[in-house]
């Protein structure tokens, strides 16, 4: 974090987006002025004086929320921003394209950062440039503080952390099961998924990224045991019921990994992780496990083509900007269950945690998971080793921001798994 006071302590950049919108307006609901020192960042200023009149109209106690304007590629703006700021917090994407000049910006004035990026080849690129310097800078960057990767991440964390302390041993596998969920997505997030095929088709490092199951790892440790997300539907390891391959396994297995290689492997270096969809047992679970896996397929071939991605981007996809409306948000809800299992000296033993809430994952829930995030960097309230560095949410930040999820009616828990709940 940067030695001077800055005027900020939280900054919402691109708070005039989808994303940004909607936390900005749960900073402004959670947090009092007197609470939480925050801006409003974007490009357009006429938008952000918009934003404004509208968040405190809303609120009771902000009569005013300072705005800065800068642009994505204007990197003189963004260090003027990162400076007078001890958390800048993006929503601001597709990140391939425009992330990297904050990210620079803020390892350049020693700010905390964290952000929604599942764009896993751009992860790679700023562990590779920024990791070092970051940590002589003392700015921790921590990427993925949305639904990708929030609940797979700190859900392993918890599992772990209470395998350790009831056992006296790690957990050997850990197995992330997406149980159920509503919600939308916007024209931005499907712009950053664009842009990650984008990016595999033209770049060879992006699709190394991609093959490569410890691909976030440190550099001189991208190999394992593990082999990476399941593609074919298949029978469960630890439930027995049919699972099907999990769109955001790409991403959040890697943070887990990536986790547990920075916190110098407490749960060994042959440690597994693999995300997945349950889809029931016996002959409709298997057809269900299939029909999931042919539309995941499907749809990742059309995207591999570069065509069909353009017709899909330019008649299919909703435009950057567009997303659901306040209501929809807080509609939505997700369930997620993590399973680790792993052997003590008694024998072997099975933990289960559950992470869930009551809105849209991607848009409700992730407001209050990215910006619980920027509280948790803003105060200091960190359980990790690192005082900077290219991080993940449990690297990074750790059990603080489960307990503040927690706070805002978060499902975050843990407990030994009986022999029939798996």
């Amino acid at each position: 974090m940067t030695d001077d006071d800055p005027t900020h302590d939280v900054v919402v950049w691109g708070a005039t987006g989808v994303a940004g919108r909607f936390t900005a307006e749960y900073l402004t609901e959670r947090y009092a002025p007197e609470e939480l020192s925050l801006a409003v960042g974007s490009r357009n200023r006429a938008r952000l004086d918009a934003l404004v009149d509208d968040l405190t109209e809303r609120s009771d106690d902000w009569d005013d929320v300072p705005a800065v304007v800068g642009d994505a590629t204007d990197p003189e703006s963004l260090r003027a921003i990162a400076r007078d700021a001890r958390v800048v917090c993006t929503t601001v994407g597709p990140y391939t394209r425009l992330g990297t000049p904050l990210v620079e910006a803020c390892v350049e004035t020693g700010t905390d950062y964290c952000d929604l990026t599942g764009e896993v080849n751009w992860v790679r690129e700023t562990v590779d440039r920024f990791h070092e310097a970051a940590v002589d800078a003392d700015a921790r960057i921590v990427h993925s503080c949305g639904f990708d990767s929030v609940p797979a991440d700190i859900g392993t964390l918890i599992v772990q952390s209470f395998a350790a302390e009831t056992f006296g041993a790690p957990c050997e596998t850990v197995r992330i099961y997406l149980e159920g969920g509503s919600g939308s997505v916007s024209g931005g997030t499907l712009a950053s998924f664009d842009e990650l095929f984008e990016a595999a088709a033209t770049d060879p490092l992006a699709r190394e990224t991609l093959r490569n199951p410890y691909s976030l790892a440190p550099a001189g440790e991208r190999s394992g045991v593990d082999p990476g997300q399941q593609r074919r539907p298949r029978r469960d390891p630890l439930r027995g019921t049919w699972t099907a391959p999990s769109p955001m396994a790409p991403v959040n297995e890697r943070v887990v990994r990536r986790s547990n290689a920075l916190l110098g492997y407490p749960w060994g270096r042959e440690f597994r992780c693999s995300e997945v969809v349950p889809a029931g047992e016996g002959l409709r679970g298997a057809a269900t496990a299939g029909v999931i896996a042919g539309g995941l397929g499907a749809f990742t071939a059309a995207m591999s083509v570069g065509p069909l991605r353009s017709a899909l981007r330019r008649y299919v996809f909703p435009d950057p900007g567009e997303g659901p409306t306040r209501e929809e948000a807080e509609e939505g809800y997700f369930q997620i269950r993590v399973l680790g299992r792993g052997t003590a000296t008694e024998g072997p033993f099975t933990v289960e945690a559950e992470f869930g809430a009551e809105r849209d994952p991607g848009y409700g829930a992730t407001a209050r998971m990215l910006g619980e995030s920027a509280v948790c960097l803003a105060r200091g309230e960190v359980d990790s080793p690192f005082d900077g560095g290219v991080l993940t949410p449990a690297s990074g930040i750790g059990f603080p921001l489960a307990d503040r999820l927690r706070e805002v009616g978060f499902t975050a828990s843990v407990c030994e798994a009986s022999d029939d709940d798996h």
